[in-house]
């Protein structure tokens, strides 16, 4: 059996009257990598602040390493590593110096961070700007010398809340490249995120949250498999024809219809017939678009939401 690094059961956040995390329960293992989604206030950050130890449960079983993240947690924060959402490297430093002084937060000898900075500055293809101030580099750049600043006491957890948000698709894949690096090195990844290609791309595990609760768990291909059709038809009306459009395909003979506010989805077995029958009843779209089932359309049947509502 893989070891269980994380092991939580009945895990519960309240703040005041308000419940965050409703009593969840999840293992986590070395070597994977686990995500959270969910729409904003369902629970994720509030979740992996327990995981980081830097907020206690209110109630419920949690245990970090064996250990407890109340009683133990600067051990435990030892071996974590955090990549925020948002940047906070020192822009005042240069590129090198960033992780030379991250490095001796955790009491590591200094001859140990300068092997360290380098390799990781080699790792994360920032090795021929390590001598340039902070400000100079490409928002990509800043989101890789962040991510190299969390493995800086080589974590057996790293964990990351949204690790590409805002980066161009060149960067972003950059970004996945060197996570799943990570995990093949054995490196636990947790994170959350809002873009579903990335859940796809990253995660042997997933959770969808809302209200404080699992709403569905399992492989993306899992998800997918179990809560969308084969294929879904995607139609875009004019402006003053996409609600009479919705009303005429109301009972439109598919698995599930999702009327969003620039176009209609029709989950369906086959989407080219669908596509077929719906020019039938007389509409036709501006667009129309077949595609297979995704995470997103998986988010949509769970919480009725998009991720950026």
């Amino acid at each position: 059996m893989p070891e269980v690094l994380v092991h939580a059961r009945g895990l519960t956040k309240r703040f005041g009257s308000f419940t965050a995390v409703d009593g969840i329960d999840f293992d986590l293992y070395r070597g994977e990598a686990f995500g959270f989604l969910g729409p904003n206030g369902a629970g994720k950050s509030s979740t992996m602040r327990m995981i980081g130890c830097v907020s206690p449960p209110t109630q419920g079983e949690l245990t970090i390493f064996g250990a407890d993240p109340v009683r133990d947690g600067a051990a435990i924060r030892a071996r974590l590593g955090v990549v925020p959402q948002d940047d906070t490297l020192d822009v005042e430093l240069t590129v090198r110096e960033n992780l030379l002084v991250y490095g001796r937060y955790f009491g590591l000898p200094r001859a140990v961070i300068r092997e360290r900075t380098a390799q990781l500055l080699d790792f994360v293809q920032l090795i021929d700007r390590a001598g340039d101030m902070v400000d100079l580099l490409s928002g990509g750049m800043k989101r890789r010398l962040t991510i190299a600043r969390s493995l800086i006491n080589d974590p057996d957890i790293l964990i990351l809340d949204e690790p590409t948000t805002g980066l161009d698709p060149q960067a972003r894949h950059v970004v996945w490249d060197r996570l799943f690096r990570l995990k093949q090195r054995g490196v636990t990844l947790i994170l959350t995120t809002h873009y579903m290609d990335e859940a796809e791309q990253l995660c042997d595990r997933l959770v969808v949250m809302d209200h404080g609760t699992f709403a569905a768990e399992g492989s993306p291909r899992e998800l997918i498999t179990r809560y969308c059709s084969r294929e879904v038809l995607e139609l875009r009306f004019g402006p003053d024809r996409h609600e009479l459009a919705a009303d005429k395909l109301r009972d439109f003979p598919a698995e599930r219809a999702e009327v969003l506010a620039d176009r209609i989805l029709l989950y369906v077995t086959d989407g080219d017939d669908a596509l077929a029958a719906v020019r039938s009843t007389g509409l036709e779209p501006l667009t129309s678009l077949v595609r297979r089932g995704t995470l997103e359309d998986v988010f949509l049947r769970l919480t009725g939401r998009r991720l950026e509502d």
